[in-house]
């Protein structure tokens, strides 16, 4: 019995020493758990490296196509050229009747306040008299500039905003400009109808003289003036060389999309443009503007929008995966709606596309034909010429060359 009784309590330790008490119970259940999840994260780490470098690689191969995308774009731009020895005769009595037609405007009475009050007449509720042309101030967000993305707004863009103004000093429209009692704008368009009419004498007699883009003054100065107030253009649309900048231009600058302000600060803080923002422009840009920062100024963005939306009523911008609604005004329709906002009377000259004739120069400075306007994108250049042809012939503004309807 005894040894019946020894052997049993001995297998009876041997028992209870194989089986685990509740701290080594514990024990073993933490170390299990910690080995688990140990192999658990190794385990996921391993399977979502791969998954990260997929993912590194698609970004990286999507910027690298994008940028090649944007390279073979700006090589392929050509436009077809015309042939300046057929440019269309300028017959010499048009010459004279276009030229007696600009003096008379000039020597009528100046009426103040006359395209404000015209403009809201004829548009009503869709056109603000009392709208600053120069961006002033960063916009509280109960504000229409913050509304839309550029250019119609600065939704997302405060800060960019704020940053440029810092560097601005000064915002409004010239001092000596503002305290002449009547002010005559002229907006001079580049269009090819200017070449030959010479009227570049009576355009330097206007107080306020608006040029687009880069279009130039050295060698076409007979035809277009050397008197320049305003050059308006956005950064693919500035000149290029220094001497289409005079000393007391003011620059406006039209701001379409995000790598503009980058432009706009560089030149303000005449900085080089980085490699990477400059590929983000469809043709090259000016590395530097010889003006001094009080010269500069931003357009307001409303006038823009109220161009786009309520005068031209556009649809308003919707999220495409490619392209862009025709939604965005010709920096041209832009500049004659900002002179209306900047003066009393209003003029333009070389203004008008006529479609029929795509043979004829669609600039008065280069070689491209009118026909190249048929495959832009992003304009829509009859309903402008609608909008133009209501103004002339409402008396709103005046047409001094006579492209899109003949007074003379």
């Amino acid at each position: 019995m005894f040894a019946s009784s020894g052997l049993s309590s001995a297998v009876k330790s041997s028992r209870i020493a194989a089986m685990p008490t509740e701290f080594t119970s514990v024990k073993l259940r933490r170390d299990c758990s910690r080995t688990s999840l140990q192999w658990y994260t190794r385990t996921q780490n391993k399977m979502r490296r791969p998954s990260l470098l997929f993912k590194d690689i698609l970004k990286c191969t999507s910027v690298v196509f994008a940028v090649w995308l944007l390279y073979i774009l700006k090589v392929n731009y050509t436009a077809e050229e015309c042939d300046m020895k057929r440019m269309h005769y300028v017959d010499p009595d048009r010459i004279k009747r276009a030229q007696r037609y600009a003096q008379q405007v000039l020597q009528k009475e100046c009426r103040p306040k006359f395209a404000k009050k015209a403009m809201a007449q004829l548009f009503e509720h869709r056109y603000s008299m009392n709208l600053e042309p120069f961006v002033q101030k960063v916009p509280r967000a109960s504000e229409a500039e913050l509304k839309y993305d550029p250019p119609f707004g600065f939704r997302k863009y405060s800060s960019k905003v704020q940053s440029l103004l810092d560097l601005l000093p000064e915002r409004d429209f010239p001092e000596h400009l503002r305290a002449k009692h009547c002010r005559r704008c002229v907006v001079v368009g580049n269009g090819g109808i200017l070449h030959g009419l010479e009227l570049g004498h009576a355009l330097n007699q206007f107080d306020v003289v608006i040029r687009l883009n880069s279009a130039p003054i050295e060698g076409y100065s007979e035809h277009v003036g050397n008197k320049t107030t305003i050059r308006m253009t956005y950064p693919e649309g500035a000149p290029l060389s220094d001497v289409e900048y005079y000393g007391n231009d003011l620059f406006v600058t039209v701001l379409f999309k995000s790598v503009d302000f980058k432009w706009l600060q560089a030149m303000l803080k005449n900085e080089t443009v980085p490699f990477w923002v400059r590929l983000f422009f469809w043709k090259q840009v000016a590395e530097k503007i010889p003006l001094e920062a009080k010269h500069f100024r931003i357009l307001n963005p409303v006038i823009i929008k109220e161009t786009a939306f309520d005068i031209l009523q556009y649809s308003e911008p919707q999220l495409r995966f490619w392209g862009q609604d025709k939604n965005i005004p010709t920096i041209g329709a832009i500049a004659i709606v900002l002179a209306t906002h900047l003066c009393d009377e209003v003029s333009l000259a070389g203004f008008g596309y006529d479609l029929s004739r795509p043979r004829i120069p669609l600039h008065y400075f280069d070689s491209q034909c009118m026909g190249a306007m048929n495959f832009q994108v992003m304009h829509n250049v009859t309903t402008e010429t609608r909008f133009l042809l209501k103004l002339i012939k409402e008396g709103v503004v005046k047409d001094l060359s006579g492209g899109i309807h003949c007074e003379f």
